[in-house]
């Protein structure tokens, strides 16, 4: 759906996005993690159309957004980190307003919003002033504007910051609604544990470079065998198939990190079977965001640091 090639981007004295590339898949929820200053809030701006980056470029569904800013606007809804509200006006009229800007048909609006208010719990807020939300009932109002006009995209800077841990549940539970509704979703955010609820990729960045790019089908995921009889050349055999890492045996059964996507570890299981490995038990752990991220980073720490 989005497409990056050898973007740049630069402040004076700095470089802030250093010739990155990466693809975004519809229907994903990609999380961009890294340490303060990696560069995530200046590509969201990039992807936003909202930034010209130095050189590289950025296609949304094979429109060039570089060329074409105003039509990408059309695909994208994007919520800055700190963004405004009209705390005088009602939830309604903050929607209506913001609609109109978008170019919203004005026999649809109406619509738009009761659509909006529904999918994002705000239909018993409507008629109230929004200078009498909680901050969790703002930031959906905050979503609401960003996708009044039906984008395709939603790019979201740190939505549960300042949140507390029932709002920020809420919040993850409305990203994983908004998937199922046909929403492709970038959200930055430094809660490491609670993307773990919603994100289907990730997109590690770090000095303005990408260092990791990890999505559903191929995120990395601990697997862990028991077996009856186990021969002495097991380890020797799984230490030959393909996507099979750090292979060890640790009480009484064989844990490894496995690559590869369903198929490729329903096919490993097949294998280990007509091998005549008698399985007795085989049981799959993904690892979480926060485990990956640290993961990564740790690795990177001595060739790029902090």
């Amino acid at each position: 759906m989005i497409t990056v090639n050898h973007l740049i981007y630069e402040y004076p004295g700095h470089r802030a996005i250093d010739d990155i590339s990466f693809s975004i898949r519809r229907g994903s929820i990609t999380a961009l993690v890294g340490p303060n200053g990696a560069g995530k809030t200046t590509l969201l701006k990039c992807l936003a159309a909202l930034t010209k980056p130095f050189s590289g470029s950025i296609f949304i569904n094979d429109l060039d957004i570089l060329k074409y800013p105003r039509e990408c606007h059309k695909l994208l809804g994007f919520l800055p980190d700190f963004f405004g509200l009209y705390d005088s006006l009602t939830v309604y009229q903050s929607l209506y307003y913001f609609a109109s800007a978008q170019g919203v048909e004005k026999s649809d609006i109406d619509r738009r919003i009761f659509d909006i208010v529904n999918s994002l719990n705000l239909k018993d807020k409507l008629h109230k002033k929004v200078s009498t939300l909680s901050r969790g009932m703002r930031q959906r109002l905050g979503i609401g504007q960003a996708m009044i006009h039906s984008p395709e995209m939603l790019l979201l800077d740190e939505p549960a910051s300042g949140l507390d841990p029932e709002a920020r549940h809420s919040l993850s539970e409305l990203f994983v609604n908004l998937n199922r509704a046909g929403k492709t979703l970038i959200v930055s955010s430094h809660i490491l544990s609670e993307l773990d609820q919603y994100a289907t990729d990730m997109l590690i960045l770090k000095s303005g470079r990408i260092v990791e790019s990890i999505s559903d089908d191929h995120q990395k995921r601990k697997i862990r065998i028991t077996v009856i009889d186990s021969p002495d050349n097991l380890l020797e055999i799984l230490s030959k198939t393909e996507h099979v890492e750090e292979a060890k045996i640790e009480d009484n059964a064989v844990l490894f990190h496995f690559t590869g996507d369903e198929a490729q570890q329903h096919e490993l299981l097949k294998s280990l079977i007509l091998s005549n490995i008698a399985v007795k038990e085989f049981y799959v752990r993904r690892e979480g965001v926060q485990e990956q991220y640290l993961e990564t980073v740790g690795h990177t720490k001595s060739v790029h640091p902090l």
